[in-house]
C-alpha cells in the first residue's frame, strides 16, 4: 500500500456507514473500519478523531456554505428569505447523494449519544446563520428567529425527505416548508387581525 491513498477519506465513510449498517455503531471499531476500506489504523486516524467523526465531518463544510449562501442572497431578501437561500443550498448538496445521507441518518437516529450530537450540530448551524445574519444588518432578535426557525423547518423537511423516499427533492421539500411556515404565520397574524378589529 503506498504512502498517499486516493479518496481515503471518502473510502473510509463509505466503510464505516457500511459496517455501522451491518453490525451496528457501537460494535464498529476503527480497525474495522480501515480494513473494510482497504487502509491501515493509522491512515483512519489521519483523517478522524473518532468513529463517531466519520458521521460528522461534514458539519464544518455545511456551515461554510450555509453562510455562504446567506451572505450571497440579494440585498433586498428578507432574513426568511435569506435563510431559505441557506437552506436551498444545503438541500442540494445533500440532495447528491441521498443515499450515502439515508444510510448516515439511520446510524444516528438508531444512537441516543449521535442523536445529541446531532442537535449540537443543528444548534451551531443555526447559530452560524444568525451570525451572517448580523453580518447583512439584521439586528437581534429578528437575526436568532430566523436562523432557529429555519432550521426547525430543515428538521420537518429532512425527516419528510428521509421517511418518504419517495418524495421530491429535497430541495424542493424545504421550499414546499419554508411556504407552509409562511401560511402559518399568514393565518396567525389574519386571526390576529380580526380579535383585534
Amino acid at each position: 500500500m503506498g504512502r498517499w491513498e486516493p479518496n481515503a477519506r471518502d473510502r473510509l465513510a463509505q466503510a464505516a456507514l457500511t459496517l455501522y449498517a451491518e453490525q451496528g455503531f457501537e460494535k464498529t471499531t476503527a480497525a474495522e473500519i480501515a480494513a473494510r476500506a482497504g487502509l491501515t489504523e493509522r491512515t483512519f486516524f489521519r483523517h478522524f478523531a473518532d468513529k463517531r467523526e466519520v458521521l460528522f465531518f461534514g458539519t464544518e463544510m455545511a456551515r461554510d456554505l450555509l453562510v455562504r449562501a446567506a451572505a450571497d442572497a440579494p440585498a433586498h431578501a428578507t432574513p426568511m428569505d435569506t435563510v431559505g437561500a441557506a437552506l436551498q443550498a444545503l438541500g442540494a448538496l445533500l440532495q447528491e447523494n441521498p443515499e450515502r445521507v439515508r444510510q448516515r441518518d439511520a446510524v444516528v437516529s438508531a444512537n441516543a449519544e449521535l442523536r445529541e450530537r446531532e442537535l449540537i450540530k443543528l444548534a451551531g448551524l443555526a447559530a452560524a446563520m444568525a451570525d451572517a445574519l448580523r453580518g447583512r444588518g439584521v439586528s437581534e432578535p429578528a437575526a436568532s428567529l430566523a436562523a432557529e426557525t429555519g432550521i426547525a423547518v430543515f428538521k420537518v423537511a429532512f425527516a419528510r425527505w428521509i421517511g418518504e423516499p419517495d418524495q421530491p427533492d429535497l430541495p424542493e421539500i424545504l421550499r414546499a416548508s419554508m411556504e407552509e411556515l409562511r401560511n402559518v404565520l399568514a393565518e396567525r397574524a389574519g386571526h390576529h387581525d380580526d380579535h383585534v378589529r
